[in-house]
């Protein structure tokens, strides 16, 4: 049973930085694409950014795009999404997700803004809190 557990996140003030990481449990073994999702009430899900973890290419959000980095650790299973220079508009649930390659077909920009992993094919993470305050 794969599982991803989310940390880290917070509130901090405009122009400030945090850091989320996700850790991955159960089948670690295995490439995936794996990546960062937020959320806030009444809006649709937007996708952050995104890592093969074979190879560490990544991409990103426009709208993140110079601010926040993504980043892996294979020997802690661990992604992390660095964020800085924090804009009130960051506020969200983050969630972590993954999905095998095999199932991905690829990690990019389509991944990452239409075809994220569903409960069937993927792996989700509870959610984490970020507020960034003005």
């Amino acid at each position: 049973l794969v599982q991803l557990m989310e940390s880290g996140g917070g509130s901090v003030q405009a122009g400030g930085s945090l850091r989320v990481s996700c850790v991955v449990s159960g089948d670690t073994d295995t490439r995936y694409c794996m990546g960062w999702f937020r959320q806030t009430p009444g809006k649709e899900r937007q996708g952050v950014a995104n890592i093969d973890t074979g190879d560490g290419r990544t991409t990103y959000a426009d709208y993140v795009k110079g601010r926040f980095t993504i980043a892996q650790d294979n020997a802690k299973n661990t992604v992390y999404l660095q964020m800085n220079s924090l804009k009130p508009e960051d506020t969200a649930i983050y969630y972590c997700a993954a999905e095998s390659m095999i199932s991905a077909l690829s990690c990019d920009v389509y991944w990452l803004e239409a075809s994220p992993p569903s409960a069937d094919d993927g792996y989700w993470g509870q959610g984490l809190q970020v507020t960034v305050s003005s």
